[in-house]
């Protein structure tokens, strides 16, 4: 015998049937989240102890224009607006930050942490209709396809930062190897940076993924399975750079102070 389905009632704004902790990731998104922007952002506008010896804050690599030894131009630019406040980083965090605010993965973590879209499943919304990524302002996350080519650039700079890491000022002024925490913490950085932007979903489908069929193209085949196997933990990746990155701006921070000390194991 036929029966008439029954037509489900909308859930309320956050009403929902589930026992479990379901808050707690989201809750957890939005404070890290939360934390890593005002730090970054109070960071990359102090434009000062952001250098120490050989160590450069990622947050200002590459230093294009600046005070430091690692500038590749020199300092402050003449036609840089005399009523703006000045900082290396201002030009360059446009890159790094545009990769991960329209990273996949990002975007399913603070939809739900910031906006609550969804905020969780089976969990009641505040909006009653999604319109997707095809209007303004989410379709500018189409644009991180296009941001793949920086960030891969700024992987080539951070390592450069790591190996210039490995050198200390001897003796009469000439250069040194050796290895201190800083040392340490840059090489680390770039290793998880690399492992997140590796892992991306674009360059997955830059490398093999617009492909019908690679068992006819090795290179391609190795290339989607190296990408494919970052990419499966491509969470945990963007988490711990994340941090990571975070943290080293403060270690070299604190050294430039001279709140820390840099200990050399080598």
């Amino acid at each position: 015998m036929a029966h008439a389905p029954l037509p489900l009632a909308p859930r309320r704004f956050l009403e929902t049937a589930r026992t479990d902790a379901w808050w707690v990731q989201p809750a957890v998104t939005f404070v890290v989240f939360s934390t890593f922007i005002v730090y970054a952002t109070w960071a990359a506008y102090q434009g000062a102890n952001y250098h120490f010896g050989s160590y450069l804050s990622p947050f200002y690599s590459p230093e294009l224009f600046g005070s430091s030894s690692h500038a590749i131009f020199g300092p402050q630019p003449a036609w840089w607006p005399a009523a703006v406040r000045f900082s290396p980083a201002a030009l360059i965090l446009w890159a790094p930050v545009g990769f991960r605010m329209t990273c996949y993965y990002y975007r399913g973590a603070y939809y739900k942490a910031f906006w609550a879209d969804p905020v969780s499943c089976a969990v009641g919304e505040p909006r009653k209709s999604y319109v997707g990524e095809h209007a303004f302002p989410l379709i500018v996350q189409n644009v991180h396809r296009y941001m793949l080519p920086f960030a891969l650039l700024l992987l080539v700079f951070l390592s450069h930062d790591a190996w210039k890491a490995m050198w200390f000022e001897g003796a009469g002024g000439t250069r040194q190897f050796g290895i201190g925490v800083g040392t340490i913490v840059l090489t680390v950085n770039v290793v998880l940076l690399g492992g997140y932007t590796f892992g991306c979903h674009s360059l997955r489908h830059l490398v093999g993924g617009a492909w019908d069929a690679l068992s006819g193209k090795p290179v391609r085949q190795a290339a989607y399975a190296c990408v494919s196997c970052l990419n499966r933990g491509h969470q945990n990746w963007a988490w711990c750079s994340l941090i990571w990155v975070g943290f080293s701006d403060v270690y070299v921070r604190l050294l430039a102070t001279g709140i820390w000390h840099d200990w050399r194991i080598v």
